[in-house]
């Protein structure tokens, strides 16, 4: 007697992809149980793929054919998006609908808050979404001479390829710097440094000295000194392209400057809301999306609900993101940081908004991968505590605070804070650590939700919030 459950049998060849995972290849399973992840594949197609690689409880493939097409499905808008050999790796997820982008990041949120940390939010917060467009104002693209192909391309690599890819056009950064690729395909052509010239790394802003100014900063990785005539070239192309700013960068991160110290404009974004202005370098870590970035800070502090009266510590508070626009409604606000250089940076932010700024604030570095019990009560009680950590997540926060909640002998009088606010580019370190908050530090995952701060890739921004019920 057949069971009325089973699935009906599929034609030889054909899988059911049923799922999208981390890298937004679609999920099927083989009538044995073998997972197939296939690159291009979308939940609730009937496809054909081709088997790239083979493992003994997976297999890796290539979208061949699709013989029933999501509803979620959308024709990829840049015409060098796509599966094909040299198309351009930039972006994943083109060929799925925005929404269902946004859906999909969410579920991988919950899962992951769910089987790694064995946790569940007690509210789903709207997902924070925007522009699917032009969004991007940080980028790093490559630069290569081809000979056998007489062109310098510059771009991002194409898909699984060290290679970089032909493109002409970008639609996921702004319209002006996209209309730059080729004129700078033609200025690395004309240079004598055309082999050693790897990477240009963009960076968009306004002028923080002219509001209503933009400027496009790019960053020259040069392996040689340049050549006076190829100073000249880079001059002449901002000369005829007025928004760019050239800065160079012969060796590491910290050898980058401008190319004419006397440039005049100082790069930087805008919280509207708080009245804040942020310079920055433009190798400094500053979020992508700069739409995004305004909703994200805002949303934060509201969930942080930080009153006059009260103390916050903003943890990996990078250039003052959210301890500036903190500084704007708390009563205290400490700052802390891995490195010198970037506290030094916050504290110039800090002057530079002077006037916006209310509460005492004052910024600390440290480094934050090796916080412990006794750190954070040398660092005194904070009702109220912003994270904000890379994707390594804040381990040793909280497994501090759990120390601390397991034996409250090692700090008799200290408190923990009421509220967290933990802000994550890494949904699998999230939920690590939002274990050990609610399993062995006293708190309730009181709320999360996705934040859709890179549309069309795979990357899952997300944001909880933590609260400890007075007298835990």
């Amino acid at each position: 007697m057949n069971d009325s459950s089973d699935k009906p049998a599929l034609p030889e060849g054909w899988l059911a992809v049923d799922a999208l995972d981390i890298d937004a290849q679609g999920v099927a399973r083989r009538e044995d149980g073998k997972v197939v992840f296939i690159e291009g594949a979308l939940p609730g197609e009937l496809v054909s793929a081709r088997v790239n690689r083979r493992k003994n409880n997976w297999e890796q493939a290539s979208l061949t054919e699709i013989h029933r097409a999501s509803s979620q499905r959308v024709q990829g808008r840049c015409p060098h998006f796509g599966l094909h050999e040299g198309a351009c790796g930039g972006c994943k997820m083109q060929h799925l609908d925005g929404a269902a982008q946004v859906a999909i990041k969410q579920r991988v949120l919950e899962d992951n808050l769910w089987h790694l940390g064995k946790v569940r939010a007690e509210t789903l917060l709207r997902p924070i979404h925007g522009p699917y467009w032009g969004y991007r104002w940080r980028a790093r693209f490559s630069v290569r001479h081809v000979r056998k192909k007489g062109t310098v391309l510059v771009g991002f690599h194409e898909r699984k390829s060290r290679y970089v890819a032909d493109i002409r056009e970008c639609h996921v950064v702004p319209q002006a710097v996209s209309a730059l690729l080729l004129p700078l395909r033609a200025l690395v052509a004309s240079m004598e440094a055309i082999e050693t010239c790897p990477q240009i790394e963009l960076a968009c802003g306004v002028d923080a000295r002219r509001p209503g100014e933009d400027v496009i900063a790019l960053v020259l990785r040069h392996l040689e000194p340049l050549s006076a005539p190829d100073l000249e070239r880079l001059r002449q192309f901002g000369r005829d392209h007025p928004a760019v700013q050239w800065w160079l960068q012969p060796k590491g991160p910290d050898t980058v400057h401008l190319l004419d110290q006397d440039d005049g404009r100082e790069l930087a974004y805008t919280l509207p809301e708080f009245g804040i202005t942020m310079p920055f370098r433009p190798t400094d870590f500053t979020q992508v999306n700069p739409f995004i970035n305004q909703v994200l800070v805002g949303r934060a502090l509201r969930l942080l609900d930080a009153q006059a009266g009260e103390r916050v510590i903003d943890w990996f508070c990078g250039l003052g993101n959210f301890t500036l626009p903190l500084a704007t409604r708390a009563g205290e606000v400490l700052g802390i940081e891995g490195s010198e250089a970037l506290v030094a940076r916050s504290r110039s932010n800090l002057e530079r908004n002077a006037e916006a700024v209310s509460a005492p604030t004052r910024f600390a570095a440290r480094n934050l991968f090796e916080t412990t019990p006794q750190q954070l009560v040398a660092d005194g009680v904070a009702d109220k505590w912003l994270v904000d950590p890379p994707r390594e997540g804040a381990f040793a926060l909280a497994k501090a605070l759990a120390d601390l909640h397991q034996d409250p002998t090692l700090a008799p009088g200290w408190q923990p804070p009421r509220r967290i606010v933990y802000v994550s580019c890494n949904p699998a370190t999230l939920a690590r650590d939002a274990g050990l908050l609610v399993h062995q530090a006293g708190y309730r995952c009181t709320a999360a939700g996705v934040v859709n701060m890179f549309p069309h890739t795979a990357h899952v921004e997300s944001m909880a919030v933590f609260e400890r019920d007075l007298g835990a």
